[in-house]
């Protein structure tokens, strides 16, 4: 039922960006905004979905697997999105996408994380799965166990390797480019995901973490919305 719901998201945005696509080129505005927003819903939306499937056995095969997979999928689906606040400021830093373009895409990124927060919560509330069962009462499920320190330098760190290899990567065909960011980012799950979640995009972190946020903003703002935007500045600032 989860993998179902998953690829039903998918398909449904894959017809709204097609739709916008053909409707909304002569509103250059409002068509960049919606496909970002749609864009940012489906990675959000169906990283919610597969926060709950982590415990599924075999342990972390699946959960890795499943990371694995719906990466290269996000890649192949969403060409030309960024889905992450991050990677919006390397064209504004550059001059290639006005401050405007880049802070209407950035809002269209949060509004995407409410967005689908709100609709997971709303799936959830239905039952229709086991791993939807209780998923509501768990509140604030914090993705950092370790120190405030530690999780800032961890969520750095990552933001600095994907942030260069995304870079590094440019040149490579795009359908081999797809298999190799999303290795990328399985073996950073892998490697910090017990530690603060490895999410390294501000807007997802949200989505996934709202009460946290609530709970103790000055905290989670640094450790998943400073640290990833710091990383992008440390990266541009070296090229």
């Amino acid at each position: 039922s989860s993998l179902l719901l998953m690829f039903g998201v998918v398909v449904t945005v894959g017809l709204c960006r097609r739709l916008a696509r053909r409707r909304l080129r002569s509103r250059p505005l409002l068509f960049a905004f919606l496909v970002e927003m749609f864009s940012t819903f489906q990675i959000c939306a169906c990283t919610n979905e597969l926060s709950l499937l982590g415990n599924v056995e075999p342990q972390p095969h699946t959960a890795l697997t499943l990371t694995y997979g719906f990466t290269v999928l996000h890649g192949l689906t969403l060409a030309g999105s960024t889905c992450n606040p991050c990677g919006t400021l390397q064209p504004m830093w550059g001059g290639g996408t006005s401050l405007r373009m880049g802070g209407l895409k950035v809002a269209a990124q949060f509004v995407a994380a409410v967005l689908a927060r709100v609709f997971m919560h709303f799936i959830w509330s239905l039952e229709m799965a086991e791993p939807h069962l209780g998923a509501l009462s768990q509140g604030c499920s914090s993705p950092m166990q370790t120190t405030e320190m530690q999780a800032f330098c961890i969520e750095l760190l990552f933001s600095v390797v994907f942030q260069l290899a995304v870079l590094r990567a440019e040149s490579v065909t795009p359908k081999y480019r797809v298999h190799l960011i999303a290795l990328l980012i399985t073996m950073l799950v892998y490697a910090g995901g017990n530690l603060t979640g490895a999410i390294f995009n501000p807007a997802l972190a949200f989505s996934l973490h709202a009460d946290c946020f609530y709970d103790k903003f000055v905290s989670y703002s640094l450790v998943y919305w400073i640290a990833p935007c710091l990383g992008k500045f440390l990266i541009l600032h070296v090229f």
